[in-house]
């Protein structure tokens, strides 16, 4: 899962990002307006969002995402602990609020019950479309008990398409999804992988299944 820090504090982000990489994938923004930039990608599971940042604050921050149809979970994490603050920033679409200092355990259960709320998938053990089925934890993938042989991140982009079914899914939203944000790989990393599951799921008649829209991205369509 991935999660995406917005915090002028470096030392306090990355006091965060030491508190939740063993359940998440963190990437860091350091002022609001790069934290838009990152949030924009639409690629995050949750943001937390300090509101004393620089160039763009929190609750602006928070304001432009919610007008541009970003629904990402956001919990805010702030010093500014009065009734009035935490009122403005449930009002411009926060989900949760945390004031600092934190303790890792409630940061943790927070973010955990933002994403539980939001995607269910997520914590489920399994996962399915149609006859073809995906345990998460062991990562292993199945048609009618005979194993899908899935090499690596071939697991996580069918994954991604199978949580999102029937939703057209840009190539670039995969990339960054998948390989990350600031990956030293090109986009067209997207299309070598495709093919490889498109081949796998062939064996089965599954293919079908699997289309490429030219020019825009993939969808796994019923």
């Amino acid at each position: 899962m991935k999660l995406l820090i917005i915090e002028d504090d470096k030392i306090l982000s990355d006091t965060i990002k030491q508190c939740v990489k063993t359940s998440y994938e963190v990437e860091q923004a350091f002022d609001g307006e790069e934290g838009v930039l990152f949030a924009q990608q639409d690629i995050y599971d949750v943001i937390i969002l300090d509101l004393m940042i620089p160039i763009i604050n929190g609750y602006d921050v928070l304001l432009k995402l919610r007008k541009e149809k970003i629904y990402t979970p956001v919990l805010i994490l702030t010093a500014k602990g009065e009734l009035n603050d935490k009122l403005k920033g449930f009002k411009e679409g926060a989900d949760d609020y945390l004031v600092k200092p934190f303790e890792k355990e409630e940061l943790l259960a927070r973010l955990n019950a933002l994403i539980r709320r939001n995607n269910r998938e997520y914590y489920k053990d399994e996962i399915k479309f149609k006859d073809l089925s995906l345990n998460l934890k062991r990562r292993t993938a199945f048609i009618k008990g005979e194993e899908v042989n899935l090499q690596g991140k071939q697991f996580d982009m069918l994954e991604y398409l199978i949580n999102y079914k029937n939703t057209i899914i840009t190539k670039e939203k995969i990339f960054d999804k998948i390989w990350g944000f600031n990956s030293e790989t090109t986009a067209n990393v997207v299309e070598v992988y495709a093919s490889g599951i498109r081949k796998e799921l062939k064996r089965f008649g599954y293919d079908k299944y699997f289309k490429t829209i030219r020019g825009v991205g993939y969808i796994l369509q019923e």
